[in-house]
């Protein structure tokens, strides 16, 4: 069982069940899963005679980040301004659940925010009104699973928590307690 999880379940749970005033531990808002996206739409378009090689890298670098295999995502419809025909490949995705889930986001706040250069805490208006987290990492060097001498280009991702919250606010405890760090509030004096 991985760490994170076994705090969730001993510490969190708890905890939160007595902060929101709630009569089960089933009523606690828990992370449902962790999604992570990569547009490749960008290389596939300028260089149509390396998109296999491209989405292979992209594939294997984000394979090597999540422990899991992404799935390709076409393109809904044609764009002739950008080169794109519909069903061409633009992405890719990554849905974790379970063990690796938990996995990801415990590398995620004690790894990888760390190495983000510059990085202040993540703003609470990333987190929508169902308490569910978006937020983008420009390099995915910020991975220790990736080398930068073995890499060709750089590409960002999208990495999105979902959460059963029922509200931004308990959506922004439990991603609290679960070790993501936001940016410090200034108070009004």
């Amino acid at each position: 069982m991985s760490d994170l999880k076994e705090k969730y379940n001993k510490e969190i749970v708890p905890k939160l069940k007595k902060e929101m005033g709630l009569k089960s531990v089933l009523e606690c808002p828990r992370v449902t899963k962790v999604v992570v996206n990569v547009g490749v739409g960008k290389w596939i378009t300028k260089d149509t005679a390396r998109k296999q090689e491209v989405l292979k890298k992209v594939s294997q670098d984000l394979s090597l980040i999540t422990g899991q295999r992404p799935q390709e995502r076409p393109a809904k419809k044609s764009i002739s301004g950008f080169s794109l025909r519909e069903g061409m490949p633009v992405g890719l995705r990554v849905t974790l659940r379970g063990k690796k889930m938990y996995d990801f986001l415990e590398r995620l706040t004690k790894i990888v925010f760390p190495r983000i250069r510059d990085f202040q805490g993540i703003s609470l208006s990333s987190v929508d009104g169902k308490g569910n987290l978006t937020i983008g990492v420009e390099e995915q060097l910020v991975f220790p699973e990736i080398s930068a001498d073995e890499t060709d280009f750089f590409f960002g991702m999208e990495i999105t928590i979902v959460t059963s919250a029922k509200e931004k606010e308990q959506g922004i405890t439990l991603l609290r307690e679960l070790g993501i760090p936001f940016e410090k509030e200034e108070k009004p004096e």
